[in-house]
């Protein structure tokens, strides 16, 4: 039940980070002390900002949170789903958060920022589905075993 319910949570999380970054109140203009890279490609530039003042963002990086939300709450219907799409976001979001430590692929495919306080958002995402995609199935298979391992 917690692994379905951590695949609705991180879904809601994200789609409303993604739908938050639509919407210009909740998205600051960089000044000068916190700006894109300077190699930044031009198409930061589409909707370049910083959702609620702390997280780079641009109309794509909302895109694609929106589209991993509605996977994420999708797949609370069914307890293998979930494991599977946790174990999946888990992967990317710690390579993502990995990439992010790099300046020169920072901005991924020249297309998103992923540094910033994107890095450690994305590390925590994929530490929290990490437990509830690996650790905690297989503790529940474990539960019913004859041995208690």
């Amino acid at each position: 039940m917690q692994v379905r319910y951590s695949a609705l949570i991180i879904g809601l999380l994200f789609l409303i980070l993604g739908i938050a970054g639509f919407v210009p109140m909740f998205v600051s203009i960089p000044n000068s002390s916190i700006a894109a890279p300077i190699d930044a490609p031009n198409i930061l530039n589409t909707g370049y900002g910083y959702l609620l003042g702390l997280f780079p963002t641009n109309y794509l990086h909302n895109a694609v949170h929106i589209a991993v939300g509605v996977l994420g709450i999708a797949v609370f219907t069914s307890f293998g789903g979930s494991v599977t799409f946790l174990r999946l976001f888990a992967i990317t979001y710690a390579a993502l958060s990995f990439l992010g430590l790099f300046p020169l692929s920072n901005i991924v495919f020249d297309t998103m920022p992923i540094f910033g306080n994107n890095v450690w958002l994305n590390a925590v995402s994929a530490a929290v589905a990490a437990y509830y995609g690996f650790v905690k199935p297989a503790n529940i298979h474990n539960i019913g075993s004859p041995s208690g391992a």
